[in-house]
Order: C-alpha cells, then sequence, then structure tokens
C-alpha cells in the first residue's frame, strides 16, 4: 500500500500549481503574441508590438519576486493586450472582394419572403468570375426539404458545410456561412482566430456555390444528404438563418474559426428548435458532420455510412450540368434519401 505523508503531499499540490500557473502564463503569452503578429497593424509594427508584449509578459515573471507579485505584474501586460484586441470593430465598409460586396437581405411578410441580392456568379475558373445577382420571393408554406453540403478540402477532420432549402420543384436557396474578404486577401487558418475577417453569409443559388467548389476549386469533394425533418422545423432554422442574414447587414460581426464559423453556426441554428442536437465533438471536428447526422438518423439509412458517403459525391453530376436552369433537380437525381 503506497503512503504518502504529508510534507509530500503539500509538495506535490505546491508543484501542481505552480505546473498549472506557468501553463496558463504560456498560454496567455502566446495568445498575446498571436493576436498582434495576425492583426490588421502594418507588418513592421506587427512584430515590433509582439515582440514588446513577449519581453514585457518574460520580464514580469523573470525577476526574483514571489509568485502571487509575479502575476501582478503579468496581468495588466496581458489586460493591455486584452483590452486593446476587444477594441477592434468589424465593418461593413471595406474595400471588398467583388463575390462578397453586396450583403443579402431578406423581407418578410407572414407567410412570404422576398430574398434580395441572391448571389448566382458565372465562374470561368475559381478566380474568374461574373457576379449577378437576382431577387426572389417564397413562399414558406411551400419549404420542404433542407440538404446538407458537406466539401471535403482534404483535410482529415475539416471541411466546409452549407444547408439548401428547398421549396419545391427547381427552386432551392442555398446558405454558405463564410469570411467576408476584402480585396486581395487570402484565408488563412491561424488569422481566422484573431479577428481578421468578418462573418458573412451568402446566400446564393446552387448553381453559384456548389459548382464553384465542384467544378473550379482544385481538390475539393461535394457531398449532399437530405436532412430528414418535418417542414415546422425546417421553417423555423430558414428564419433563423434569415434573422441572421439581416443583422449582419446592419451590425458586422467577426468570423472566428472556432466559435463563429460555418459548423457551429449551422448548429446555433438548428439547436434551438431540434432537442436532439446535443453538441458532438465533430461539430468542431466538421469533416466528420456527415457522419454525425447519419449516427443520429438523420440522412438515409439505407446503406452503411461510407457507402452512403461514396455515393453522395456530386462532383461529377454538378460538371455534367453546369449551368442548366435544373442544376439542383440534376445533382439530386438518384441520390440516396432523395424522392
Amino acid at each position: 500500500m503506497l503512503v504518502i505523508d504529508k510534507s509530500g503531499m503539500a509538495w506535490f499540490t505546491v508543484n501542481m500549481r505552480r505546473g498549472f500557473a506557468w501553463l496558463v502564463f504560456a498560454a496567455m503569452t502566446c495568445w498575446g503574441i498571436m493576436a498582434m503578429v495576425f492583426s490588421n497593424l502594418p507588418a513592421g509594427l506587427r512584430f515590433a508590438a509582439a515582440a514588446a508584449f513577449a519581453i514585457a509578459a518574460l520580464g514580469s515573471v523573470s525577476l526574483p519576486r514571489e509568485g502571487r507579485k509575479k502575476a501582478a505584474c503579468f496581468v495588466p501586460v496581458f489586460v493591455l493586450a486584452l483590452t486593446w484586441w476587444l477594441a477592434l470593430r468589424p465593418s461593413n465598409e471595406r474595400d471588398w472582394r467583388p463575390d462578397v460586396a453586396k450583403l443579402p437581405f431578406a423581407e418578410i411578410n407572414g407567410s412570404s419572403v422576398t430574398i434580395r441580392n441572391i448571389r448566382d456568379c458565372d465562374y470561368r475558373s475559381e478566380d474568374d468570375y461574373t457576379v449577378r445577382h437576382y431577387d426572389r420571393s417564397f413562399d414558406l408554406g411551400s419549404l420542404r426539404s433542407m440538404d446538407l453540403f458537406l466539401v471535403d478540402w482534404g483535410l482529415p477532420n475539416i471541411a466546409h458545410t452549407m444547408l439548401s432549402f428547398g421549396f419545391g420543384g427547381d427552386k432551392y436557396i442555398c446558405l454558405s456561412i463564410e469570411t467576408r474578404r476584402k480585396k486581395g486577401e487570402q484565408y488563412s487558418s491561424a488569422r481566422g482566430f484573431f479577428r481578421q475577417y468578418e462573418l458573412t453569409y451568402v446566400v446564393a443559388d446552387e448553381r453559384d456555390v456548389v459548382r464553384l467548389r465542384a467544378n473550379y476549386r482544385k481538390g475539393e469533394d461535394v457531398y449532399l444528404y437530405r436532412l430528414k425533418a418535418p417542414p415546422e422545423l425546417i421553417r423555423k432554422v430558414f428564419l433563423d438563418y434569415l434573422y441572421s442574414v439581416n443583422r449582419l447587414r446592419e451590425r458586422p460581426e467577426w468570423y472566428n474559426a472556432l466559435t463563429a464559423n460555418c459548423t457551429i453556426d449551422i448548429w446555433k441554428h438548428i439547436a434551438p428548435y431540434y432537442p436532439r442536437a446535443k453538441f458532438d465533438w465533430r461539430i468542431l471536428a466538421s469533416g466528420h458532420v456527415d457522419e454525425m447526422a447519419y449516427d443520429l438518423g438523420v440522412v438515409d439509412q439505407t446503406l452503411p455510412f461510407l457507402e452512403l458517403r461514396r455515393h453522395s459525391r456530386v462532383n461529377d453530376r454538378s460538371k455534367t450540368a453546369g449551368r442548366d436552369r435544373k442544376f439542383s433537380e440534376i445533382i439530386r437525381h438518384g441520390l440516396p434519401g432523395f424522392e
């Protein structure tokens, strides 16, 4: 039987506390440095500010003093950096890329919804396109389906997800939650954590957002699944999306790669109306969202999951359909779970 005396226990407790304190210090210091490196400050100033923060942080804990005094010196340094970061404000007034320059919005009148600025870009390549928009009215009473698009980028656990809402026939509206980037700006996963991109809801024709990914972006596989849900739930989720679309037009928000992204926000729209939508690790590891939906029983169950996924890939169908007006019907025809 192992016996630990009181002095040994005290030593263990003290060192555990010290270890935890140093871990917290390291995490806070790394965050502060990265927040400055991945900021919108001029390049030279970014690295100077990051170096100054690192020196101040290390200096506050390196001088010989008692632990609480070290913390008392470091905390103001961190609070100053955090205050600056929290003071960064999102904006709708920037020099935007043409495909995200015009924001959509919805006019809701009873059971009728008119969506303005639905995007329908005509692509010749990923970066060569003509931006088009149109307005369209929808009857909420005819809203019958909600479909999940999962876009596999080739990363093991990360994918892009989109929801598309069907109003009968070939009348679909797809909503893609993305970063709103400025002209010449490239997406960086690291910058996505540090208030560098505004959040946007792209409300689009499927010939736009699906064809872009299936036809023109190299290495992206697009999978399509019909979600099993009653019409009332689908209407609630759709309207919840539109409320966010309108809110972002009036009050911009930051995109965050962890807390405000394509998959987390889908879950936020569904969870209030679907009791089974408990938080699942696969919401963060978005490359497994379709597997999560399969386990919940909300996608087709007639095939084993891996076989369902194989049959649900629509890249070839999308390339065949091109800009056909029946694009949405063509990519769905014969897929598992679709009538």
